[in-house]
Formats: structure tokens, C-alpha cells, sequence
């Protein structure tokens, strides 16, 4: 079993920066898998990022690659997401969920989600 909690969503300009956190608990955050969905108003929910157990292998949607990074730090129980270059379309509630399944980009193979946090760039 695992829970999760995000922090660190918030308002920020265009070209801005945040750092969304997600602290789990439960001993088997380690051995699983972690993405970043997101989710806007009147759309579906969003592959954002994924990173596998070890953090070995970091996968990204098409949309945030070169702007977001993902890390994790198993010691913490705490994985990251580095935002980057945000634009007013990267609007929307972000989640973290976690997964037996490494690198999967379907909201389907997430077992643990969080509450999510919101993230706001204004133009």
C-alpha cells in the first residue's frame, strides 16, 4: 500500500518555474514506479512524466519534454517533478501515482494516486 501527498503547485508566470513534490508512504514506494499526470478543465487526464523504481529510466509526454524533469530520491520517499519553461497550457491539477509497472503512460496501470495539486501559469 502506498500514499501519496503533492505539494508544491501554485501561480506562476509564463517562463516561470516550480518544483511539484510527492511524499509517499508505505514500504513499497521504493520498489514501484512513479509518473506525473495532469488533468485540465473539460479534458482528460494527462501523461505528463514517469521514472522507473531505481530512477534508472525517466520517460516523458511529448508536450513537456525538454521543459520538465523527474527525479525521485527513495531514501526520502519523495519524488520530484522540475517544471521549466511553464506556459499558460501547462494549467491543470497535477497527480502522482505510483505503479508495479515501470514507464507506463496509462492512468489504468497506477494502483496509488494523490489528492493533486494545482498549478496556474498566467500569461
Amino acid at each position: 500500500q502506498v500514499q501519496l501527498v503533492e505539494s508544491g503547485g501554485g501561480l506562476v508566470q509564463t517562463g516561470g518555474s516550480l518544483r511539484l513534490s510527492c511524499a509517499a508512504s508505505g514500504r513499497t514506494f521504493s520498489s514501484a514506479a512513479m509518473g506525473w499526470f495532469r488533468e485540465a478543465p473539460g479534458k482528460e487526464r494527462e501523461f505528463v512524466a514517469a521514472i522507473s523504481w531505481s530512477g534508472g529510466n525517466t520517460y516523458y509526454g511529448d508536450s513537456v519534454k525538454g521543459r520538465f524533469t523527474i527525479s525521485r530520491d527513495n531514501g526520502k520517499n519523495t519524488g520530484y517533478l522540475q517544471m521549466n519553461s511553464l506556459k499558460p497550457e501547462d494549467t491543470a491539477v497535477y497527480y502522482c501515482a505510483a505503479s508495479r509497472a515501470s514507464g507506463s503512460y496509462y492512468t489504468y496501470d497506477y494502483a496509488w494516486w494523490g489528492q493533486g495539486t494545482q498549478v496556474t501559469v498566467s500569461s
